[in-house]
């Protein structure tokens, strides 16, 4: 489906945008492969041994299905609730990631915010809870949950402040690595003024809501970026990502060899845009 545009070059304009965001996203993918993943695995481990917990674990929202999404969780009793999903308003840890609150408590099943049949739903239903929430600078962006202490029977102030400590930590890892967080929102707010309907337009095109717009360029996108072969370059993306651990002096030398490779590129480039346009 050609997506609907109020300019002639829109549609090739946006497709542009996308297609450069879409190789950017995947080349910081796979420069930093898995390493979102194993910081949080690391801070529900460190969680676990710190507090004799249970089990802890770590919930993200999911702009993309409006959920709550557990991603990685620690312990004996924490396995059960990984890539379960529950809504932002739903449960304690909607409760903590609406309100943006961190929370203790001792007995959760008399708290009516409590989702006993989420709980049963992962094979373990706690007594005690602490959780924080996780944010950057936007907002909160996800909940860590930390489940009863082996040797007390609640968490403390104390404990709330030790696990922000750990969310925090979270939150950073995340801001740095999770480069597609929101992209379709972030798209629809860069997009929706350029791609309103004009009354020019067919009667569909105007009632077509601008998200949907966005989603048929993303579309267009992606399947454009597919019949493209890049193995060569994601080839090189994945040697890049294999000498970040090099020393300075051999760092410097790559950067300096990339560097004549893309004055080359460049140069190549600019020479096959000339002779396209003599051509014409």
């Amino acid at each position: 489906m050609t997506p609907r545009k109020r300019h002639p070059d829109l549609s090739t304009a946006a497709l542009a945008a996308l297609r450069s965001i879409a190789l950017r996203a995947e080349g910081a993918r796979r420069l930093t492969p898995g390493a979102g993943e194993s910081v949080l695995r690391s801070v529900v481990d460190a969680t676990v041994a710190l507090f004799q917990a249970e089990a802890a674990s770590i919930a993200l929202y999911d702009a993309s299905t409006d959920r709550l999404v557990f991603r990685v969780a620690a312990g004996d009793q924490g396995q059960g609730v990984v890539g379960l999903a529950v809504p932002p308003d739903q449960g304690l840890v909607g409760y903590v990631y609406t309100s943006g609150q961190a929370l203790a408590i001792s007995d959760v099943r008399a708290d009516p915010r409590f989702g006993r049949a989420f709980a049963e739903s992962t094979q373990y239903v706690p007594r005690s809870i602490v959780a924080v929430p996780l944010a950057d600078d936007h907002g909160t962006i996800g909940v860590l949950e930390v489940l009863d202490k082996r040797d007390e029977a609640a968490f403390s102030l104390r404990d709330i402040e030790l696990a922000s400590v750990f969310a925090r930590q979270a939150a950073v890892a995340i801001s740095a690595t999770r480069v597609e967080r929101d992209v379709s929102a972030l798209l629809t707010s860069v997009f929706s003024g350029l791609l309103q309907p004009t009354d020019g337009d067919d009667a569909e095109a105007r009632t077509t809501s601008p998200a949907a717009l966005v989603d048929e360029l993303v579309a267009a996108a992606t399947a454009e970026l597919g019949r493209e072969d890049l193995s060569h370059l994601w080839a090189l993306v994945e040697q890049v990502a294999r000498v970040r651990a090099a020393a300075p002096d051999q760092l410097a030398l790559v950067a300096d060899l990339l560097a004549v490779l893309a004055g080359h590129a460049e140069h190549d480039r600019a020479a096959r845009f000339g002779r396209q346009r003599r051509s014409r």
